[in-house]
């Protein structure tokens, strides 16, 4: 597989282009997207873990600890801000019978990935999160840590080095650092004062006990941001040297995320500062020797996220990309999504009907879908676009017996634009993404989404794609 290179300054993307693609759209962390989950049942669930594929197959999990001491203004998570501690010895009591119900209909699978995210996982005491690790292991059999990849999202505000070594002698071994950015401008638009010298301590002593993968999370997009701003982020970045670097767009949809209506819309950055900004972030990681990942992903080369795009097990998932294509995934706690064979299913939203639900002994799944035919062939091929930024046309009719040209003649039809504007070229064996296109993934994955015209998933229900 080619290595993914952008020559620094190569690309030139024409402000009317911009204009021309900057429409509303899905992140394509899942195909079909959330807005497509309809009612789904306990029954259904049990009945989609024991049609999986991959029912003999590892499994991955994912925990949701939805509680923040602060409020950052940009946040679009399924979140519950407090300082009291009494909802979190609640919310655990709940996940630990989660935890039991699951045990009894999935045993002898083991867990080669687990996943902590929020909220803020580490608003949990010590004490908390040593048990909510037992408790884990005592229902599913956790991998070695030299075996399993086991992480946590961390707010390096919430911890000093001695809660890292703790997280490290938890069974965590990869951790996930949020930034978004060094900018003390920025951060007071966000309520979100993090001081760089703060953040370096805590990423040293993640190095220094032993965690195999260090990731930080940058956002583009927020108040007051531009390039000249952004640049001196990303030098310091460069100075903590994380394997990883994840560096998203900024959703602003503050009619849906009442948070983000503290942010004025005069003070974000135009579409084409965005896209300038992203341009900046590629070009600089890439000279710095970072692998450009996918649309919003970085990695150094020997990193496992590298290791699996060149081996073909890259995914997309709600966490973003991860290493494990062909394993169940169960979410645990309020609104946490699973992905179970040709399924998602999703937790109740509200705490209180999450709660109501374990305490009556049920699942607490509400909305998912069962995914047809159709739906699996455009999972693929969105997942290889977004994944590889190529398509090959052999390789899906062999997936599922079908005529690729045939099957797909409208959306292929519908690429032309695509190929005048230098987002793609296409032959007859394969679609290939160009370096201008990669900016634009998410447009030419929509030409594949037989949803977005239907009336059920409006397309103001999303993000601006730039």
């Amino acid at each position: 597989m080619k290595k993914l290179t952008t020559a620094s300054g190569s690309v030139n993307i024409p402000a009317e282009l911009t204009a021309k693609y900057n429409v509303s759209g899905p992140r394509y962390t899942s195909y079909p997207t959330a807005l497509q989950f309809q009612d789904f049942t306990p029954s259904d669930l049990r009945s989609a873990i024991a049609e999986s594929p991959f029912r003999d197959s590892d499994l991955s999990l994912y925990f949701h600890l939805p509680f923040c001491a602060t409020l950052c203004y940009y946040c679009a998570c399924n979140k519950i801000v407090t300082r009291k501690t009494a909802p979190a010895i609640e919310y655990l009591a709940h996940l630990y019978t989660e935890l039991e119900l699951y045990r009894d209909l999935i045993s002898g699978r083991t867990v080669t990935q687990l996943h902590w995210g929020g909220g803020t996982p580490t608003f949990l005491t010590d004490q908390q999160m040593m048990e909510l690790m037992a408790k884990t292991n005592a229902c599913f059999n956790l991998a070695s840590d030299d075996q399993g990849e086991f992480g946590i999202e961390v707010d390096p505000r919430t911890v000093d080095a001695g809660r890292i070594r703790h997280l490290r002698e938890c069974g965590f071994n990869r951790i996930s650092f949020g930034i978004q950015d060094f900018d003390p401008i920025v951060q007071k638009a966000v309520n979100r004062i993090q001081p760089f010298e703060d953040t370096r301590s805590v990423v040293d002593a993640a190095r220094r006990y032993g965690f195999k993968s260090i990731s930080v999370d940058l956002i583009y997009g927020l108040p007051h941001q531009n390039r000249d701003s952004f640049s001196r982020t990303l030098d310091q970045v460069c100075l903590l040297s994380p394997e990883r670097i994840s560096i998203y767009n900024y959703a602003h949809l503050p009619d849906r995320f009442s948070p983000q209506r503290r942010i004025l819309t005069t003070d974000l950055p135009t579409a084409n500062e965005r896209l300038g900004i992203l341009r900046l972030c590629i070009d600089r990681l890439l000279s710095e020797g970072y692998v450009y990942i996918g649309m919003d992903h970085f990695a150094k080369p020997d990193d496992e996220l590298n290791i699996a795009r060149v081996a073909g097990t890259l995914q997309r998932n709600f966490q973003g990309y991860s290493t494990h294509a062909e394993t169940d995934l169960i979410g645990f706690g309020v609104t946490a999504i699973s992905h179970i064979g040709h399924s998602y299913s999703q937790n109740e939203k509200e705490m209180v009907a999450y709660q109501a639900s374990i305490e009556a002994g049920r699942l607490p799944v509400v909305k998912g879908i069962r995914m047809d035919e159709d739906d699996i062939i455009r999972s693929f091929v969105i997942r290889s676009l977004i994944c590889q930024f190529e398509l090959n046309y052999l390789s899906v009719a062999t997936h599922f017996d079908i005529d690729f040209k045939s099957y797909f003649a409208d959306q292929l039809a519908a690429m032309d634009d695509m190929v005048s504007d230098g987002l793609l070229t296409m032959d007859d064996e394969q679609i290939t993404v160009t370096e201008k296109g990669r900016y634009f993934i998410r447009n030419i994955c929509m030409v594949f989404d037989r949803y977005l015209s239907q009336q059920a998933s409006p397309v103001s229900r999303y993000s601006r794609v730039v």
